[in-house]
């Protein structure tokens, strides 16, 4: 697909991923773009992996397959690293974004010698602190978005509280936590990815 990402996402049934992938094509679609946001249909058992998936681009996407060979995969559960072959089909030109605590060191073991760039988040940890509760699938669209670029973050940041006040207008008093928790995300991996780039013009 020229002029456009293509995302896969693995997670676990509960925890979001499907959720996460239709909101950033509901925001990037905001901004523009042509759109694709869907899962892999089958049995959606809570604590089963789920796949899902996303097409962005500028020019009309005319592909409406699975996709096989991603520009990035972000993964919203660590332990599927040791079921799931994550890596699979993903460009090294590309990335993988891992919701996890470990040092990336530790993470590359389970990547199947992926050459491309890794990046982590502790998508729980943030999402306890701002939330009180583990939604890791909020700071997870927030870095994969700092990751591949796909839209400027002031932005992304003003079409997701938009969507928040639309979503909670019942609660109100969660918009705040959700904020904090898609700003610290995408802060913490928009700087890993500036470290990596000044990395690459250096060298």
């Amino acid at each position: 697909m020229k002029n456009g990402i293509e995302i896969r996402w693995h997670g676990r049934g509960g925890q979001g991923a499907k959720t996460a992938a239709l909101l950033l094509a509901d925001v990037a679609f905001k901004t523009g773009q042509n759109v694709q946001g869907f899962p892999e249909y089958g049995p959606e058992r809570m604590g089963a992996p789920i796949t899902a998936y996303n097409r962005i681009s500028s020019d009309k996407i005319r592909v409406h397959s699975n996709i096989y060979h991603p520009d990035y995969v972000v993964v919203v559960d660590e332990t599927l690293l040791d079921s799931v072959n994550v890596t699979a089909g993903l460009k090294e030109t590309g990335a993988i974004l891992i919701n996890t605590a470990k040092p990336k060191d530790e993470i590359m073991k389970h990547l199947n010698g992926y050459k491309g760039q890794v990046y982590t988040v502790d998508a729980r940890k943030i999402s306890v602190e701002n939330l009180g509760k583990n939604f890791p699938n909020s700071p997870m669209l927030a870095a994969i978005v700092a990751v591949c670029g796909v839209m400027p973050r002031e932005e992304f940041i003003s079409e997701m509280k938009a969507s928040y006040e639309h979503k909670f207008a019942r609660k109100p008093e969660v918009i705040e936590g959700n904020m904090k928790a898609l700003e610290t995300a995408y802060d913490e991996v928009a700087e890993a990815v500036r470290c990596h780039h000044e990395r690459k013009r250096s060298a």
